[in-house]
């Protein structure tokens, strides 16, 4: 009942800013009063005018109330911003600077579209740093389909879903990107049972443990992290990726896919898993929906492949936009070009519901050329007119990291994809 009391303990640097607001509000009163003729509130405030009066020998004048209420209002101004700037500095102690900043950022954003980036590797997190930039309505729906390195070794050991491509999407969304890149992507290189494990794979590990769910676990972590928007697995249920190769071979295992070396025919998951529910309402209540950037088969596809994902995306009216990798991947999408890209996507889906692709028109660097070609690795060729013959329009843009990688600028990507959807909007 008495909680308001707790204001005036001491220490708490909130007492002196409310007595100068305060103060400042009652010269405000008593300069209307004097301004005014001492008419209206000269009864409240008879004693300070009297005092004024006694002090100037003269009558009030317009310029005495003037004089009041301008020392009022600042007192007041000081005051009140003192006042929320001691409560911001315990609250968020590193960013108590970019108060007003912070403020119209997070209202602004709030605003935005509402997104859902379907994908997992290392091309859905480029394209997040992107779009936080212009909206906090973000929900990323990521495959759990991982079975090497750190995330493969936690799936077998401990019996959960692979965390690495959610860390990696948590870390791109989080409020303090840079610090969180280093915090949650600190690999142990030493260390027996540490060493290859990263920090955030072993966080979220332990908080799905302690849960029992790998969605809990990325609550309480987003929250942690101050995470602009959402990021949930595509399903909950522990399948394995599998590949069958268009001379019947088949292999089970998603980093297995790539090393077979023969042309793809198809993927698949085993056992059948079904969509998390809460990824399906995202979709559903969607403005915008995009698929990728990042590998065809194992980063995009496997969401894809999860039962009541393409209903999801059916039912929706949000656009579906595919952003088509920079480059081939060897062992998965060799001699591919963008619409070989897209002939997958909608055989995997038996049904088109992609209206847009993206692709990159800038031109990559000689030395980067021959660095990927070594790698069996080729710039993916826009074939335009087999494009238009599937129903799907072409959005190009100059969206090249400049690097010394073939990658997704993220913020450009995200630019060019949200400058598109208003224009549709207005359409």
């Amino acid at each position: 009942m008495l909680a308001w009391l707790k204001w005036l303990y001491p220490g708490l640097k909130v007492k002196r800013w409310l007595a100068l607001a305060f103060l400042g509000l009652l010269l405000i009163l008593a300069g209307l009063a004097v301004f005014d003729d001492a008419y209206f509130l000269s009864l409240l405030f008879s004693q300070v005018i009297h005092l004024f009066y006694s002090f100037w020998g003269s009558p009030f004048s317009w310029w005495l109330g003037l004089a009041l209420i301008g020392v009022g209002i600042t007192f007041l101004i000081i005051g009140f911003r003192n006042t929320v700037l001691s409560i911001f500095t315990a609250l968020l102690p590193d960013h108590a600077d970019r108060l007003v900043d912070l403020v119209y950022q997070r209202q602004s954003l709030g605003k935005g579209p509402k997104i859902v980036a379907i994908g997992g590797g290392t091309g859905i997190p480029a394209l997040l740093r992107g779009l936080k930039n212009y909206t906090s309505n973000i929900t990323a729906i990521v495959t759990v389909a991982d079975d090497g390195g750190s995330s493969g070794r936690l799936r077998w050991e401990l019996g959960i879903l692979p965390p690495g491509d959610i860390r990696n999407c948590l870390a791109a969304l989080a409020e303090t990107e840079t610090l969180m890149d280093e915090v949650l992507n600190y690999r142990f290189n030493q260390g027996e049972g540490l060493e290859g494990h990263s920090l955030g794979n072993l966080i979220l590990a332990g908080l799905t443990q302690l849960s029992g769910r790998l969605d809990v676990a990325i609550r309480e972590l987003s929250r942690v992290l101050a995470v602009r928007g959402k990021v949930l697995p595509s399903t909950l249920d522990n399948a394995q990726l599998c590949a069958e190769y268009k001379d019947g071979t088949v292999v089970q295992g998603e980093s297995r896919i790539p090393d077979v070396g023969k042309p793809i025919k198809r993927v698949f998951l085993n056992p059948k898993c079904e969509l998390l529910p809460e990824a399906g309402e995202a979709i559903k209540n969607a403005d915008l929906i995009i698929l990728g950037p990042g590998s065809l088969y194992t980063s995009v596809m496997p969401n894809l492949l999860v039962e009541g994902m393409v209903e999801a995306l059916q039912a929706s009216k949000a656009p579906l936009v595919y952003v088509c990798n920079i480059m081939t991947q060897g062992g998965e999408t060799d001699g591919y070009t963008v619409s070989d890209h897209l002939k997958a996507l909608i055989s995997h889906m038996k049904c088109n519901l992609i209206k847009y692709v993206v692709v990159n028109k800038s031109g990559i660097a000689s030395d980067i050329r021959k660095k990927y070609e070594a790698e069996k690795s080729f710039p993916v060729k826009i074939d335009k007119k087999a494009i238009e013959k599937l129903g799907v329009k072409i959005l190009e843009g100059r969206i090249l990291n400049r690097s010394d990688l073939a990658r997704h600028d993220g913020e450009a990507l995200a630019r060019l994809i949200i400058r598109q959807s208003l224009l549709w909007k207005k359409k």
